[in-house]
């Protein structure tokens, strides 16, 4: 009879060992296969919110989401973004390792605000598929969303998406919501210098205001605005363009 009983019970053990492998493989493959996956559907689909979004709603700042195909946005929002974000946008694979580098030097001093080293990719991959926050898990996770956006999606779809997904004040996201908010026009009529004022507040949009904009704030849309003639004269966004 014990031998029975012990034989039924390394049985239930044993099935309950390959339910669990099964199971851990599974997780395991729906990991790896999810991700490229989810970016294929969103090569052809708008995503339709983000975690960010989901979070300020919660805190009380409502959600104005409008989505423009990047040929109803105005040329000079593109040039802008460029000018004050990432610079090198056309250039690199999705990292630009000497602002990474810079970064880091920058934030192991400890003087001043954290200084973000992330191009307009990873600033995508992370508005558009994570959660806000600062961890290494995260940014593993940003890397690998970074790496298959540049290679499914390409240049000209990264730009869309950013300029549709990110946050411009509370509860605006992306340029349609920020020139209708903002400036009382289509994305596709914002002229260089409302362009290079919304650019302006991306760092801090909840801070920061576009419509009210404070003495910093109308330096930096300066600043913006003469780095975007740079960007034009040098082809510097020709890989969206094209």
């Amino acid at each position: 009879m014990a031998k029975k009983q012990s034989k039924r019970v390394g049985g239930r053990r044993g099935g309950l060992l390959r339910a669990l492998r099964t199971l851990l493989v599974v997780v395991l493959v729906a990991l790896v296969a999810a991700p490229p996956l989810w970016v294929l559907i969103y090569r052809f689909v708008p995503p339709p919110i983000t975690f960010l979004m989901v979070e300020r709603a919660v805190q009380g700042h409502g959600i104005d989401h409008r989505w423009r195909p990047i040929s109803r946005i105005a040329p000079a929002v593109v040039r802008a973004a460029i000018a004050s974000e990432d610079s090198k946008f056309c250039r690199h694979h999705g990292f630009d390792l000497n602002a990474i580098d810079k970064a880091l030097q920058h934030d192991a001093r400890g003087r001043g605000r954290l200084r973000g080293g992330s191009t307009i990719s990873q600033q995508t991959a992370k508005n558009v598929f994570l959660w806000p926050g600062r961890s290494w898990v995260r940014k593993g996770a940003e890397a690998w969303f970074t790496v298959l956006i540049e290679t499914v999606w390409g240049k000209r779809r990264i730009m869309e998406v950013y300029l549709n997904t990110v946050e411009m004040g509370p509860g605006v996201y992306g340029v349609e919501a920020a020139a209708q908010r903002y400036f009382h026009t289509d994305a596709r009529d914002l002229d260089p210098a409302q362009a290079a004022r919304i650019v302006a507040v991306l760092p801090d949009p909840l801070k920061w205001s576009a419509s009210d904009p404070g003495p910093y704030v109308q330096r930096r849309t300066g600043r913006i605005d003469a780095r975007s003639g740079v960007v034009r004269e040098d082809g510097l966004a020709d890989c969206v363009f094209r």
